[in-house]
C-alpha cells in the first residue's frame, strides 16, 4: 500500500474540498508514490511524534491539525513548525493533515464526540445549504436505463436516507451531424429528430466529476448535452456540529462527571450551571473552537452545548435553557484519531496502523 492509497481512503470520507478556506488539509510533506512501511495516528504535529514515527518505523503520519497551517517563507528552524518540516524532510516522513474537512463530515469529529456520549438520533447541528448540484442530462430511450444507472453507480442519486433518486421526462431531442461526426442516429448533414429521456438527479459536489464521468461513459452520443446546476437546498449530509438525544436524562453533576471519564478532562469551564435539578437530555456538540455554533445549539433546544473552546464574551449569548460547556480543545478532537484508525482498518486489517501515545495537548492546569 502507498501513501496514495491511504489518501485516497481518507478522501473518498471527507474530501478536501469541504475544507474551510483559511484551511490547509492534505499532503503537507512526503511522496504519494511511497510504499507505506507504517501509519501513525495522532491530533498535532510536534517532534516527539516524529521522533516517535521514526522509532516504530511509520513513515506516513495522519494529524487532525495541520503543523504548516499559515505559510511558511523559510525553513531555517526558527519555529517549531519549521524544525517539524526540516525533521519530516530528512527522515522522509509524510505528513497528511484532515481538519476542517473531517469537521464537515457525517460521521467526522462532531459526530465521534456525539458517538463516545452514547447520543442517539444523531443528526447536524449547522447543515449548510450548499454542495449539491441537479446533473441534468438527456439520453436515447434505448439507452436512458444504462444512463441512468452509472450515474447512480458513481454516487448520483443521494437524497437522505434515499438513493437511486431521479426525474426522467420524455421529450425529443434534434441535432444534425456535422461532416465528421459519427452520430447515433441519423444522417450526415440532415436534420434528425430522436426521442429521448430527460434524467434528472441530485449530486454532490464532491462526486460530480465522477458522475459526470460514468454518465459519459454509458451514453451512445458521441456529444453528451448536459446541464449542472448549483443547489441551495439543505444538504443534511454536510456542515458542523451534531445534535442528539441523551438514553436518558442526567442532571447537571451527572453529566459533569461522565464528560470528566469521557474525555479525561481535569477541570471543565461552563456558563452560569443550571439547577442540580434541571433534567438534561437533549445535547448539541462540535469538536474544536465551537463558539460560532452557540446560537444554533440554542435554537435546536438543546438542553446543553458541548463544545471545545468557548471565548469569553460567547457566554453572554447563552440562556437559561441551553448549559454551555468547554472541554476543552484538544479533549473535544482526542478521538478523531479513531476516525482514521477505522477508515483504514476496513479495507487492510492488517496493515500496520499505531495511535500516538505522545498527548500533544499544549494546554495544562496548576
Amino acid at each position: 500500500m502507498n501513501t496514495a492509497e491511504v489518501i485516497k481512503l481518507l478522501e473518498d470520507f471527507a474530501p478536501l474540498n469541504y475544507q474551510e478556506s483559511y484551511d490547509n488539509c492534505g499532503l503537507l510533506t512526503g511522496n504519494k508514490n511511497d510504499a507505506v512501511t507504517g501509519v501513525l495516528l495522532c491530533t498535532d504535529i510536534t517532534l516527539e511524534v516524529l521522533y516517535e514515527a521514526v522509532d516504530t518505523q511509520s513513515n506516513l503520519i495522519i494529524a487532525h491539525h495541520p503543523v504548516i497551517f499559515k505559510p511558511l517563507h523559510r525553513l531555517t528552524g526558527s519555529s517549531y513548525a519549521e524544525q517539524c518540516v526540516i525533521f519530516a524532510i530528512q527522515h522522509n516522513l509524510a505528513i497528511y493533515a484532515a481538519h476542517t474537512n473531517f469537521d464537515m463530515v457525517i460521521g467526522g469529529v462532531s459526530y465521534k464526540m456525539a458517538e463516545k456520549l452514547g447520543l442517539q438520533q444523531i443528526s447536524c447541528l449547522s447543515p449548510v445549504n450548499s454542495g449539491l448540484n441537479k446533473l441534468i442530462c438527456y439520453a436515447p430511450h434505448s439507452h436512458a436505463e444504462q444512463v441512468r444507472m452509472a450515474m447512480f453507480h458513481a454516487g448520483g442519486g443521494s437524497i437522505g436516507n434515499y438513493d437511486c433518486c431521479s426525474f426522467n421526462l420524455s421529450g425529443t431531442g434534434t441535432y444534425r451531424a456535422g461532416e465528421t461526426a459519427k452520430p447515433f442516429s441519423g444522417e450526415i448533414g440532415q436534420l434528425h429528430s430522436e426521442p429521448e429521456i430527460r434524467i434528472e438527479t441530485i449530486v454532490e459536489d464532491a462526486g460530480i466529476s465522477r458522475v459526470i464521468g460514468a454518465m459519459i461513459s454509458a451514453h451512445p452520443y458521441e456529444e453528451v448535452a448536459y446541464d449542472i446546476i448549483p443547489l441551495k437546498n439543505i444538504n443534511n449530509k454536510l456542515g458542523l456540529g451534531a445534535l442528539g438525544i441523551l438514553p436518558k436524562e442526567l442532571n447537571t453533576d451527572e453529566l459533569i462527571a461522565m464528560l470528566k471519564d469521557t474525555f479525561g478532562c481535569d477541570v471543565i469551564k461552563t456558563g452560569p450551571i443550571p439547577s442540580i435539578d434541571k433534567p438534561i437530555r437533549k445535547i448539541a456538540v462540535c469538536g474544536g473552537s465551537g463558539s460560532s455554533l452557540i446560537n444554533k445549539a440554542i435554537a435546536s433546544g438543546a438542553d446543553a452545548y458541548i463544545t471545545g473552546e468557548i471565548g469569553y464574551h460567547h457566554y453572554f449569548t447563552g440562556n437559561n435553557n441551553t448549559w454551555l460547556i468547554d472541554i476543552g480543545h484538544y479533549e473535544s478532537e482526542q478521538f478523531t484519531k479513531e476516525i482514521f484508525y477505522d477508515l483504514i482498518s476496513k479495507i487492510n486489517p492488517k496493515f500496520a496502523v499505531r495511535f500516538s501515545n505522545i498527548n500533544t495537548n499544549p494546554i495544562k492546569f496548576i
